[in-house]
């Protein structure tokens, strides 16, 4: 379904989630452009998993959430995806005892098998380090290549949104940056990203936007290029950690 000209391509408000009986997100509202990238920041626990699981089908949710002009508040993860929003989980999550090739033949089942094979060259295309280890296991890469054979898989089905958590969680420096170009080159091809990540200054270059969540709720939201950003980002995490100590104090 097209989305109009000033329609956000995802459009989340209200949002509310959590495990059971407790409740994580409190009310969140985010939205991303057609190929935009978006960096979602904040410390540890405060939602940002809980938010992209809640998106994408993962968690149940309230709310509302809107991708690309149509309602997904009721639609499962499998939906979503066939939507063209796609979540990369946190942990190099690929099947480290099928070959790699077959990680992408997997990831692209339900496409037609002539699609299948041109989409999977398409990403070997894409990232030559996966590409020269297509027939080993993939348990054989390493924890960068495991990432790069990840975000293949997200990318796999052309999504127009590739939502991914803590892509650069365990690498070496050479590998993270390697992946977060992988990022960049998505911002070229016009894919819009929304991105968590804990390397800050990374992220914030990368991003047009970010946002901060903390305590499962939104503190902050602005455009990478505000000159004073750094320091709102320092105070929004110093008023949530304020709050929290003087809560505790109070019990």
């Amino acid at each position: 379904m097209p989305i109009s000209a000033d329609e956000p391509l995802l459009q989340v408000a209200n949002l509310s989630s959590g495990y059971g009986k407790i409740v994580v997100l409190h009310g969140v509202d985010l939205t991303v452009a057609a190929g935009e990238v978006v960096a979602l920041l904040g410390p540890n626990s405060a939602g940002k998993t809980t938010l992209l699981r809640a998106v994408s089908g993962l968690l149940p949710r309230s709310g509302s959430v809107r991708f690309a002009g149509r309602d997904l508040l009721g639609a499962n993860a499998r939906e979503t995806v066939q939507a063209g929003l796609v979540h990369v989980i946190e942990g190099h999550r690929v099947f480290t005892q099928l070959a790699v090739q077959d990680n992408l033949l997997l990831a692209a089942r339900d496409l037609p098998r002539r699609e299948r094979a041109s989409r999977v060259d398409e990403m070997f295309g894409l990232f030559p380090e996966i590409a020269a280890k297509r027939h080993e296991r993939a348990a054989a890469l390493s924890g960068g290549q495991q990432q790069i054979l990840a975000v293949a898989q997200g990318l796999v089905r052309r999504p127009r949104l590739l939502m991914l958590d803590e892509p650069s969680a365990g690498l070496s420096p050479v590998l993270v940056d390697r992946v977060l170009e992988v990022v960049r080159q998505l911002r070229e091809t016009g894919t819009a990203v929304l991105l968590v990540e804990q390397l800050i200054e990374k992220a914030l270059a990368l991003a047009d936007r970010v946002y901060a969540l903390a305590r499962g709720a939104i503190v902050l939201e602005a455009r990478t290029s505000e000159a004073d950003l750094p320091l709102r980002l320092e105070n929004a995490y110093l008023a949530t950690a304020t709050t929290e100590t003087a809560s505790l104090a109070i019990r």
